[in-house]
């Protein structure tokens, strides 16, 4: 099938940037395919409103690659590369394929991150993710007394 003949979806992100993609590729997401399966996304587009479009360029790049896939030891290797950003990015990302229902990127996402943080003392993980520690040296202590064994 020529992919000329092939319906397409027009995606438009946040801040209101459009993105025109085929259908194949659209309903890897689950949020959109019940969408267009309940007719509601019939010739409009379709309010991807808590995804930036940055990251919604790079959810569509995840979900053609997905589509267009010739070997899963290729796709192995290109989403081991993909998801090599930033740890902003990463959440973001993971965010969306929550929001889009798109598990495959969703896993991805969540494994990545937890390999990021595997074997990382609290502070590094915090360094990690911009936490702010907001205890004093005297809570610190305290909770480690409480919980030593998180600490062996």
């Amino acid at each position: 099938m020529a992919s000329s003949s092939m319906k397409k979806i027009i995606l438009k992100s946040s801040e209101g940037e459009t993105f025109e993609i085929e259908e194949a590729v659209a309903v890897q997401s689950q949020t959109i395919k019940h969408l267009i399966g309940d007719q509601c996304a019939n010739d409009t587009e379709i309010p991807i409103s808590n995804v930036t479009g940055k990251i919604l360029a790079m959810v569509i790049e995840y979900c053609k690659k997905h589509v267009d896939a010739v070997s899963s030891d290729e796709l192995r290797k290109w989403d081991a590369e993909f998801v090599q950003v930033d740890q902003d990015t990463l959440l973001k990302l993971i965010l969306a394929a929550r929001y889009l229902d798109i598990k495959s990127l969703y896993d991805l996402g969540c494994m990545t991150t937890a390999n990021n943080i595997k074997d990382k003392t609290p502070e590094e993980i915090c360094k990690i993710f911009n936490i702010k520690d907001e205890y004093t040296p005297e809570e610190k202590e305290e909770v480690r007394r409480e919980n030593s064994w998180a600490f062996e």
